[in-house]
């Protein structure tokens, strides 16, 4: 069933001051955004994109309660059945294109550090993967359009399981909370939505403001696989954290490992770029 509008504005104005009270950043210098609302759409972000294109100014926000033909990264197809949140947002840039992952860094810090405000300890798998328990609760896809160079818009989609199926290395919220001692901290499909969305938008106000090494500094803070010990073609290695670009940070044993990306004998840090390599879940860290 679609999300009720009048419960979500409510949702909004109970948790934004809520959020800025917890210290999450640029919330009061961030105005309301264009929220519209579909029962079943085949993509979010496609959506989006069309309502761009015909005129809709960003920032602006679609949420469906299902999705027909979601889709994740590198083209997988994203299950969306109902149950789930499925949220886009459209935002005016500035980044140079070959920064497109900061926009990921953004929106995950974002979103996982407003949840940690309602008592939920999520964590970010690299690089756009959201933990809960060590399982995966949700993810990012962030699309983009260029001009000379530059992004001038993006369209964040977001995935967040709240009481829709999972498969076993997935967990939703409801599953979460149910076995909490204390009352669930959300309430309702909308006022995840809301936290979901003043999230998004804090972290890019908190990219935007406090610069990329801080931004790198904060998302490192919540890498699930800090300091986990990983493979690299066929090298142990220490994951050390990521670069400014979104780049994943390893320390490899051997000074003889190679990089995934040339040929070449390289030093014993190596920097992988997003969809080199596949981090597992809590059960099989590689």
């Amino acid at each position: 069933m679609v999300l009720n509008q009048q419960t979500l504005e409510i949702a909004l104005q109970t948790v934004t001051p809520q959020l800025s009270h917890s210290g999450l950043p640029g919330l009061q210098d961030i105005g309301d955004c264009p929220i519209y609302l579909f029962d079943s759409l085949s993509s979010t972000n496609q959506t989006l994109w069309e309502l761009l294109d015909r005129g809709t100014p960003p920032p602006t926000v679609v949420i469906a309660a299902q999705q027909t033909a979601g889709r994740g990264q590198w083209g997988r197809q994203w299950q969306s059945e109902q149950g789930g949140l499925y949220l886009s947002l459209a935002l005016t840039t500035n980044v140079e294109a070959s920064n497109s992952a900061q926009l990921t860094m953004c929106s995950a810090w974002g979103i996982a550090t407003a949840l940690r405000c309602y008592g939920i300890p999520v964590l970010i798998k690299w690089h756009n993967d959201l933990l809960l328990l060590g399982d995966k609760l949700g993810g990012i896809l962030t699309e983009t359009r260029l001009s000379q160079g530059q992004i001038t818009k993006a369209v964040i989609g977001v995935g967040i399981n709240w009481s829709n199926p999972v498969p076993d290395t997935g967990i939703n919220l409801q599953s979460f909370f149910a076995t909490q001692s204390m009352s669930p901290s959300v309430t309702s499909l909308e006022m995840l939505a809301a936290i979901v969305i003043q999230g998004l938008r804090s972290g890019y106000h908190y990219g935007l403001e406090s610069g990329i090494d801080n931004l790198r500094l904060s998302y490192q803070g919540l890498l699930f696989h800090q300091g986990v010990s990983i493979q690299v073609n066929g090298h142990r290695g220490i994951v050390k954290g990521v670069t400014s670009t979104g780049d994943l940070r390893v320390s490899v044993n051997s000074a003889q490992a190679m990089d995934t990306n040339a040929d070449t004998t390289i030093s014993p840090e190596i920097h992988l770029k997003p969809g080199t390599i596949s981090l597992g879940y809590s059960q099989e860290v590689p």
